[in-house]
């Protein structure tokens, strides 16, 4: 992220400026961009400051109104997809993608995880398959050495 000009460089092209000069000169002078010159000279003019504008800040969320029930859906159905939330806060009105959720709940400390509950690797005849093709596999150590 760039860096403001410091007030004293703001003052001196303003000063610049009001001599007489044009907002081209002051840029050439000083060696900044005419844009600058200009938008610097619209805001002091339309306000009296030549402060830089704050920079940052905290975002609004449209999902922060809807904290308690997402916190509420996720601890009710741990396996929930964002996907399904997404749905569901589009039934109540708010249109989200899912990414933008997954985002959200990030930003209020949650991780997600892959569980064996919340998957197929946890049931058996998974497992087995698993395990057998892992054996069949190029690369695989053999289950016995022959000569």
């Amino acid at each position: 992220m760039t860096k403001s000009y410091s007030l004293d460089l703001r003052q001196r092209v303003a000063r610049f400026v009001e001599a007489g000069h044009s907002c081209h000169e002051a840029a050439r002078h000083f060696e900044v961009s005419v844009a600058f010159v200009v938008r610097l000279m619209a805001a002091y003019r339309a306000t009296g400051s030549l402060a830089a504008k704050p920079e940052g800040g905290w975002r609004y969320s449209k999902l922060d109104p809807h904290r308690e029930f997402l916190l509420h859906r996720v601890a009710e159905k741990g396996d929930i997809t964002m996907p399904q939330l997404a749905a569901e806060l589009a039934a109540r009105g708010t249109k989200v993608m899912p990414a933008s959720i997954a985002r959200w709940f990030i930003r209020q400390g949650y991780s997600f995880k892959k569980t064996l509950r919340a998957s197929e690797q946890g049931r058996a005849d998974v497992r087995q398959a698993r395990e057998a093709s892992a054996a069949h596999a190029p690369g695989a150590a053999p289950a016995r050495v022959s000569r």
